[in-house]
């Protein structure tokens, strides 16, 4: 009932799986601990491969569709494909998840559905993807979106499009960045080594270590209440390395919240300068708030506004940072639920918005000061075209070298920019811009 009733708030708002399941769990009053686990499992898995299964579900509905039915029903047939088709459940097995299935919903709401049930038992998914074309067969396979199928073949070639996507379907690596505002770099180790945590130093980015094993959730450990540490991934790191910041500085954080870069640019600031953080809701700067009390950050005044017109500050930056809202093409296997409600509308009309905030946030740079763009997206649209468009308008600016040097060079010549991609760096997909006004 609870994975049901996730599933169907997911589809039904729009919602996050955390999101959903929270208010589930609270509608339906559970205390089970172990029951929650399981259900957030199955939500997960079975979210992560939407696509094929509902491919499975049209084929045996037809000539229905999968729409013609409540979001309850949607969610079941979902759930049952995902355990009778992609676990280890036996047919006796599959008898009981019909069961349940009427006992929640209803026999009345599930017999339209009967017969489709005992063909999804039968489907051969592999005679299925032999009889699609390759594009479609990826797409399914890799459990990804077509548009985002095409969209990487076409950006980097078949042969590496198949390593990225099939690396997407892998468990994220873990990064914590030490946080030396608040202990000695190596006291805060030891801490973290007394607790159990074993971790890997990442090489050319400062204070950044791999986690190789832990006892417990990182956010229940001791240190990280304390505020010792950040979870944060190897690439998001990159845009405040290359900034080349020195203490004292004036500092423009545009779309701060939730906090990890302005708390890494005040760390690197040796809480000595002074950082604007811009943030457009007031639930995200009060989660700012929250994490600079944490990471003992005192240099920051965060200000609520939209970062596509002008800013409510007189000020001019020796750094702009700018990490706008993007499609999350390069976080896909950190978010996998996230990938069916992004398109390539989405991210032409996410363009737009980085354009209006590139326009608006660059007057605020100072003579031979430095912006740094970044997104969480592999594509050209939020990346290189908006960055070559930018320097067409504006001959003030021009790029600069990004160092350390962990990524590999931009495309249309943009070489002095840096693309991170999971299957190659650890990382998460993502784009680093630096510039520099003359």
């Amino acid at each position: 009932m609870l994975a049901i009733e996730t599933l169907s708030w997911v589809e039904l708002r729009y919602v996050n799986v955390p999101k959903a399941l929270a208010d589930t769990v609270k509608q339906l009053n559970i205390q089970n601990g172990s029951v929650i686990s399981i259900a957030n499992r199955l939500v997960r898995e079975t979210l992560h491969r939407k696509n094929i299964l509902d491919k499975i579900i049209e084929n045996v509905l037809a000539p229905s569709s999968l729409d013609s039915f409540n979001f309850g029903v949607q969610s079941f047939l979902r759930l049952f494909t995902y355990q009778t088709k992609f676990t280890d459940a036996h047919e006796a097995e599959a008898i009981v998840l019909a069961s349940l299935g009427r006992s929640i919903l209803g026999q009345k709401t599930l017999r339209p559905v009967e017969e489709a049930m005992g063909k999804i038992l039968v489907f051969n998914i592999d005679s299925f993807l032999a009889s699609i074309d390759d594009s479609e067969r990826i797409s399914l396979q890799t459990f990804h979106p077509r548009w985002f199928v095409d969209y990487c073949i076409s950006l980097i070639g078949r042969e590496e499009a198949l390593k990225l996507l099939k690396k997407n379907l892998e468990v994220p690596p873990t990064y914590i960045r030490i946080n030396t505002l608040r202990e000695d770099e190596n006291i805060i180790l030891q801490r973290l080594s007394n607790s159990g945590l074993i971790l890997e130093k990442v090489e050319k980015i400062r204070f950044l270590y791999k986690v190789l094993k832990k006892r417990e959730p990182l956010i229940k450990m001791k240190p990280y209440e304390e505020g010792l540490f950040y979870i944060e991934d190897k690439a998001s790191c990159l845009p405040i390395e290359v900034a080349d910041l020195k203490p004292g500085i004036t500092v423009l954080d545009v779309c701060a919240a939730p906090g990890a870069k302005t708390s890494h640019l005040a760390q690197l600031l040796q809480n000595s300068g002074q950082i604007f953080s811009i943030d457009y809701s007031h639930r995200r700067i009060n989660t700012l708030k929250k994490e600079l009390r944490r990471t003992g950050v005192d240099i920051v005044d965060p200000i609520l506004c939209d970062a596509c017109k002008s800013l409510p500050i007189n000020v001019k930056a020796d750094l702009v940072l700018l990490d706008p809202p993007c499609s999350g093409t390069g976080v896909f296997w950190r978010s996998p639920y996230s990938k069916w409600k992004t398109d390539f509308v989405v991210v032409e009309n996410l363009a737009k918005v980085q354009k209006m905030m590139l326009e608006a946030c660059c007057e605020y740079v100072k003579d031979d000061g430095k912006l740094v763009y970044s997104t969480c997206s592999i594509t050209l649209e939020e990346n290189e075209f908006l960055i070559e468009q930018f320097l067409k308008v504006h001959p003030e600016f021009s790029l600069a070298e990004t160092e350390p040097k962990i990524g590999i060079p931009g495309f249309l010549g943009l070489d002095k920019c840096q693309r991170t991609y999971p299957h190659i760096h650890e990382a998460n997909g993502f784009f680093v811009a630096k510039l520099v006004r003359k």
